[in-house]
């Protein structure tokens, strides 16, 4: 660690971490996803002549993880990325209206994860006391009873990268509303407002996602450490109330006025 002084004497410290067992990426594109909107945004989508996105935003995500049946160690992860979006529609030929909207995404893969042989009870801060979890326990099992540990999968999102969006009808070929506005949990849907069914016309979009998936168990092991670290540098604080002062001392943010993307993705 910088600015560290070290202290006399090294010691083994026995830690408790996760351990990755497998992990993957993907480049996934969702073509003519359907956007869930506000009856003011169906309203709104059924007199447009033109519709384009302006932004867009992981709002949450849902993780579940299943064993592969007679395929010991690897498991299915089933991930559905819910996208927040803001549109800008054309509505008749002179208005300008702005509306929000709500795309899902599904994700399948399957990775191994190992074998877990044991259950796993961790004590939480909000869930003292006695039987807390009652109203989450299954009716088959009794409070207190666990499950077979399974290994926790991890979903990182990038920011999604709109590709299109466009007006269809609903008669409109090769476009299955696979899904349902009640498919979306009522914390994610709140974000925008009341839902409404999709529409005689739809607003769909094309979106693509970078994403990293892994599974992880907990694990145990042995490190060599440090017995404790005294930091170099000082808490000093002076304040002022002259605002210029303050503001020389900052440093010019190059990398704000410079033309090059750093870790810019290859085509």
């Amino acid at each position: 660690m910088a600015d560290n002084r070290s202290c006399p004497g090294r010691d083994t410290a026995y830690i408790d971490t996760n351990r990755i067992f497998d992990s993957c990426r993907d480049k996934d594109c969702f073509e003519d996803t359907a956007v869930f909107l506000t009856d003011y945004g169906r309203d709104v989508v059924e007199h447009s002549s033109n519709v384009r996105c302006c932004s867009a935003e992981i709002a949450a995500a849902d993780v579940s993880v299943d064993p592969v049946p007679f395929n010991n160690g690897f498991y299915r992860i089933d991930a559905r990325i819910y996208v927040r979006m803001t549109f800008e529609c054309c509505v008749n030929m002179s208005n300008r209206q702005i509306i929000e909207g709500l795309c899902v995404c599904d994700k399948r893969t399957v990775l191994y994860g190992g074998e877990g042989g044991t259950s796993v009870f961790r004590s939480s801060p909000d869930q003292d006391g006695f039987c807390p979890g009652a109203p989450d326990i299954p009716e088959n099992n009794n409070c207190g009873c666990g499950s077979r540990s399974l290994p926790t999968a991890v979903l990182e999102v990038a920011d999604p990268v709109v590709l299109g969006a466009r007006i269809i009808e609903r008669k409109c070929p090769h476009h299955c509303p696979c899904q349902s506005e009640r498919d979306i949990p009522r914390s994610v849907a709140s974000r925008i407002g009341d839902l409404s069914p999709l529409g005689e016309r739809r607003l769909v979009v094309s979106v693509g996602l970078f994403s990293v998936i892994r599974l992880e168990r907990p694990a145990q092991y042995l490190l060599d450490a440090e017995v404790c670290a005294v930091p170099e540098k000082e808490c000093a604080f002076t304040e002022t109330d002259d605002a210029c002062t303050v503001f020389r001392n900052m440093e010019f943010p190059v990398s704000e006025f410079s033309n090059e993307q750093k870790d810019r993705p290859h085509r």
